[in-house]
């Protein structure tokens, strides 16, 4: 693609950045596809190879429209485009950058910034989202239907092992999944205790930064990056072997650190090294001998692999490979490629778009008469859960059955 960025943007870090990705994409289509939205829309400027002529032409000098802003709103940031995208076109950073771009010029009313602001606030700061969530949760049957449903039950973690063995692994906290999915990592750190790893969640650690990135305040998410780094760094040093992520989304964060603080003297090398270490659990898992584990594997699974995990790590059919290989019956998912739409905070921002891509994920996830459904991040549990008949479960919680059957 030829290109002629403007001279407020020529020199710049992002404008390199922005024009080097936009010369890398050819135009061909391929990735309106495998769009969920340009699926449901129907619209050029809702799929990917429109989002990226309209940062383009802001780039380019022409001034941004709300119009430019709503078709990128209504991305999910599901990178599906890449798996699909033959010239290796990076369309997740590209439209992070774009947001940033239009959001400076374009604004938003008081009511889209006082939503984004309260998110911001609220998600990923551990200590406050869980107190909102037990408000929610005491005062549920006095909330609207469609809010008790987004509201999940306590769930109870159960006993997390003695740090016991030589080999030691990291594992991040987060923001959201201590209160609203906490079996998730104690069932990892169970797991993994019978195969001879010892997981450590480590205090100071939390929330990835994802939240804040794609709500274009980036040097929000550059600080909580920041914060984890420093909070694992005295563990690598002394010897942990990788940090793991039972969030697929998290991962794609961890995983991006190198690139997010590529020009902070300060912390690029460190973040390079922990972006290299981390892996999410499936990749791990994947690497063990599973024979020391007792499962009961009996009923067929439905295996939900988020875009995170499918798309943003480059780990398609990874979760069904671990599954089949530890003995349990999938059934077949169609369009197993297709957003869920719960994206991060995309559920709320969009609802009416994200509710559509539900309905049509939990149909194609039923399909198959499952007894239960499993998936690799908190997000697309909560969002599935709110209205599937089935239970969803993150499926390391079926290597864990002996306890919690």
């Amino acid at each position: 693609m030829q290109t002629s960025l403007s001279d407020a943007f020529k020199n710049t870090a992002i404008g390199q950045e922005a024009d080097a990705i936009l010369r890398s994409c050819v135009h061909c289509g391929f990735c309106t596809a495998t769009c969920p939205t340009y699926q449901i829309q129907g619209d050029e400027l809702d799929g990917p190879r429109g989002r990226i002529y309209l940062i383009k032409q802001v780039l380019e000098g022409q001034p941004a429209t709300a119009k430019t802003q709503l078709h990128l709103d209504r991305c999910l940031t599901c990178r599906s485009c890449e798996s699909t995208c033959p010239s290796g076109v990076q369309y997740g950073h590209l439209v992070d950058i774009g947001r940033a771009v239009v959001e400076q010029q374009v604004g938003r009313t008081w009511r889209e910034k006082l939503l984004r602001r309260v998110l911001r606030s609220v998600i990923p700061h551990r200590h406050r989202f869980t107190t909102l969530l037990k408000l929610g949760r005491l005062f549920r049957p006095l909330l609207p239907a469609a809010m008790q449903h987004k509201i999940p039950q306590a769930q109870s973690a159960g006993a997390w092992p003695t740090a016991r063995h030589a080999r030691k692994m990291l594992v991040l906290q987060g923001c959201a999944q201590p209160a609203t999915t906490p079996l998730t990592n104690a069932s990892a750190a169970r797991v993994l205790d019978k195969l001879g790893v010892s997981l450590l969640e480590i205090s100071g650690a939390g929330c990835c930064g994802a939240l804040s990135q794609h709500l274009s305040a980036e040097e929000e998410a550059k600080a909580f990056a920041r914060r984890n780094i420093d909070a694992w760094w005295p563990h690598i040093a002394a010897g942990a072997e990788t940090i793991v992520m039972t969030a697929s989304g998290c991962g794609v964060m961890v995983k991006d650190y190198g690139h997010v603080l590529r020009h902070d003297p300060d912390y690029a090398g460190k973040a390079q090294q922990v972006s290299a270490m981390t892996r999410d659990l499936i990749e791990v898992l994947l690497q063990e001998d599973l024979t020391a584990l007792p499962l009961h594997t009996s009923g067929a699974v439905a295996a939900h692999a988020p875009c995170t995990l499918q798309h943003g790590q480059k780990l398609p059919g990874a979760l069904e490979q671990l599954l089949r290989r530890a003995g349990f019956e999938l059934t077949t998912v169609p369009d197993a490629h297709l957003c869920c739409g719960s994206a991060g905070t995309y559920s709320i921002l969009q609802p009416d778009l994200s509710q559509q891509l539900l309905q049509q994920k939990l149909i194609a996830l039923s399909s198959g008469q499952p007894t239960q459904i499993v998936t690799a991040n908190v997000g697309c549990q909560l969002h599935l859960a709110s209205k599937s008949a089935l239970p969803v479960r993150h499926w390391i919680e079926l290597f864990d059955q002996p306890a919690h059957s």
